[in-house]
């Protein structure tokens, strides 16, 4: 098998071969150069061999591949497959999939999981990034009269945002951070204020292109191949690879007005949060006044949970657009330890500016009952809002504190339970123990497909809790952070919460993550799509190993 590649341009004239020098070691030989070798079994190397590729495999410099966002796992493949095509992910995992092997297949994109999700130890992780291509289709076509975008797997949600804006549109639903992969943020959920009115990211897509871990491509949606279809999204990636995405399109508004509302008390917090997101929760047909009252209601809205100190990074002075727009005599006397604000958004055009703008943003937070005097405002761009991540990561670089571990937790806690989830984790939180952004907003379950893979709580409202912290060298050590997060995840366990970007070591646990029904459904998926296991390892679900034998037991049981 000729292999081009290892970082050579194609005009190089270079002859690359594996040779399996013993039964338990392969190497590749570059004319000329003396050959790496590389630990591989016998099996690996013949199912290597057997490989015809448009892409290239590269075994040189791929430290990349074992290191994620968390930088919690580090986990070395044995190569990287740099995809020309989904023909080559195909061809990959089907040779893979035929041989007896125990190689496993990662698909990664920008690798901003936290726990080794996206690596494939002595396996092949494909660099997803050369998997590129954007179409905004803002009429539909002959299938679809909606406006869509399809964009390819390896694509980041940025490059969709900037190119879709072209035509006045964009997708209605986001994560807080754009520098995401369309694939990856689809097999897990893509969560952000705009999930309480149009769920998350995987209930806005038309279609999707997976390449199966039977190395299929099969074009599907919730007409076609449904069951692969549904279980793909959400489905941690143990179904198949996400190569193309059609995403449903909405108007663009050109500018927002972007509001900061601070509260001392979580259940006003709490009741203002949730009378926000009620107007949003009909499913059915609208009448003209549920249309007027969907008019008058925020595009975003999230929550956060800050400390009652002058840190410009978790206190108070986080909260306001300016510095100086706050100073600590106007937080009311009786404010306890941590603090709480709104985050929300109004999205209008240039030619909406004037008294009516300003008149119905007014009657939108009348209704609240934020501390009057800390309520602050800001007018951006759309792009630069849904951006705004961006220009932390730049601030958080400048000062070396953006590559540091990142022992973030995301939880889903029911509304019932959320009050006793402030007072057991919140209010007993101090100041060394934020390291980050701790979000807090309410979703609406009617907005979540049912048939997909994600599992959340049972209850028609349930929070986004997210503990972004991050181990700097002037915190708390990272084991320190990582028992926090396994205490606070009992709690929420105890509140009958679900954890979101889940990830755990036994299969018991991950049985109890999806309850009896669901968990039996997910294994029989995984044994009609990925019946060798061969996908997504780094989840820490299903070993490659006798898989299918082991599937078929679990599927039975």
């Amino acid at each position: 098998m000729r292999i081009p590649g290892l970082g050579l341009l194609a005009k190089d004239i270079v002859v690359l071969r594996i040779i399996i020098e013993c039964s338990v070691e392969c190497s590749i030989e570059l004319q000329g150069t003396l050959p790496p070798t590389y630990k591989l079994e016998q099996a690996d190397c013949t199912a290597l061999e057997l490989l015809k590729l448009n892409g290239y495999l590269s075994f040189h410099g791929i430290s990349a591949a074992a290191r994620d966002w968390g930088l919690i796992k580090h986990m070395p493949p044995a190569a990287v497959l740099h995809p020309d095509s989904v023909h080559d992910i195909a061809e990959l995992i089907r040779v893979v999939a035929s041989s007896s092997s125990n190689l496993t297949v990662a698909a990664k994109g920008p690798g901003h999981s936290v726990n080794g999700q996206a690596q494939a130890d002595k396996g092949i992780v494909i660099e997803m990034s050369t998997m590129r291509g954007i179409q905004v289709m803002p009429h539909g076509d002959e299938d679809c009269a909606l406006p869509f975008v399809e964009a390819n797997g390896g694509e980041l949600w940025v490059d969709v945002l900037e190119e879709t804006l072209k035509k006045g549109l964009a997708p209605n639903s986001w994560t807080d951070y754009l520098y995401l992969s369309v694939g990856g943020t689809l097999s897990n959920a893509g969560v952000s204020g705009q999930t309480f009115r149009h769920g998350p990211q995987i209930s806005n897509i038309l279609q999707l292109e997976v390449v199966t871990g039977k190395g299929e491509i099969v074009i599907c949606s919730s007409s076609k191949q449904p069951e692969l279809f549904h279980a793909v999204l959400g489905g941690l990636g143990q179904f198949g690879i996400i190569t193309k995405a059609r995403i449903l399109l909405e108007p663009a508004p050109q500018n927002v007005r972007w509001t900061r509302a601070m509260y001392s008390d979580f259940e006003v917090f709490r009741k203002d949060q949730e009378m926000l997101i009620s107007s949003s929760a009909t499913t059915t047909s609208m009448l003209a006044d549920q249309q007027e009252q969907l008019h008058m209601t925020f595009d975003f809205i999230e929550g956060f949970v800050v400390m009652n100190t002058e840190d410009p990074i978790n206190g108070w002075k986080s909260v306001p657009f300016s510095p100086d727009q706050m100073t600590a005599s106007m937080l009311p006397p009786d404010a306890g330890s941590v603090l709480y604000y709104l985050e929300i958004t109004v999205g209008y055009n240039l030619e909406d500016v004037g008294p009516a703008l300003e008149e119905r943003v007014e009657k939108m937070l009348a209704p609240l009952n934020y501390i009057p005097s800390l309520m602050f405002t800001t007018d951006v761009s759309y792009f630069k809002f849904l951006n705004r991540v961006h220009d932390l990561e730049l601030n958080l670089r400048a000062h070396e504190l953006w590559d540091v571990p990142h022992p973030w937790l995301n939880l889903f806690v029911p509304a019932s339970s959320i009050t006793t989830f402030d007072s057991l984790v919140f209010k007993q939180l101090v100041p060394v123990e934020f390291g980050g952004p701790i979000l807090v907003y309410p979703v609406n379950r009617n907005k979540w497909d049912s048939r997909a893979a994600t599992v959340v709580p049972d209850e028609e409202v349930f929070y986004l809790v997210a503990f972004l912290r991050n181990a700097l060298p002037s915190g708390p050590g990272l084991e320190s952070m990582l028992d926090d997060n396994a205490r606070i995840l009992k709690i929420c366990e105890e509140l009958r919460g679900k954890q979101y970007l889940p990830r755990y070591t036994e299969e018991e646990q991950w049985k109890l993550h999806f309850g009896a029904d669901r968990w039996n459904a997910f294994v029989q998926h995984k044994h009609m799509f990925d019946p060798q296991a061969i996908l997504a390892p780094g989840q820490n679900i299903f070993p490659r190993r006798q898989a299918d034998d082991r599937l078929l037991q679990l599927a039975s049981s």
